[in-house]
């Protein structure tokens, strides 16, 4: 953008202090909820930087990759992490508590089996995806 002098060190110094205050917010939020919002807060100065300096583009990627889907990613895990008191009223009753260690045992038996007896079929299996993936990006060449 051409700007002129002073409308452009200003910004910069409102960015530059917003990508300061969002990166303490990040380390020293002990909510983590609010954590990844800093993070996106620090996420979107940088892209606004990209801004300054001409790069449209990069702004565009920026905002999509970074803030629109990483950042998305870390707070639903974030709130996926996160125990609720809704866990623990839905688990108190003893039959729920059966099928709660049915799927635990069930869910280790899977991995023992396809860590041991399929382990060459999951190989093989994961190999045709990588070349199905490869084959797709030729193709949308």
């Amino acid at each position: 953008m051409d700007l002129p002098g002073p409308i452009h060190d200003f910004l910069l110094v409102f960015l530059g202090s917003g990508l300061i205050l969002g990166g303490l917010g990040v380390v020293l939020l002990t909510n983590p909820i609010y954590s990844t919002f800093s993070l996106g807060l620090v996420l979107v100065c940088i892209s606004l930087f990209y801004i300054l300096s001409n790069s449209h583009f990069v702004v565009a990627a920026q905002l999509l990759i970074y803030v629109g889907a990483i950042n998305v990613v870390i707070l639903f895990a974030v709130m996926f992490i996160n125990d609720t008191s809704w866990y623990e009223i839905i688990w108190t009753t003893r039959s729920n508590q059966i099928i709660e260690q049915d799927l635990i045992s069930n869910s280790q038996q899977i991995g023992i089996h396809l860590a041991t007896d399929f382990f060459l079929p999951f190989e093989f299996i994961s190999i045709i995806l990588l070349v199905a993936l490869i084959g797709a990006i030729a193709v949308a060449r």
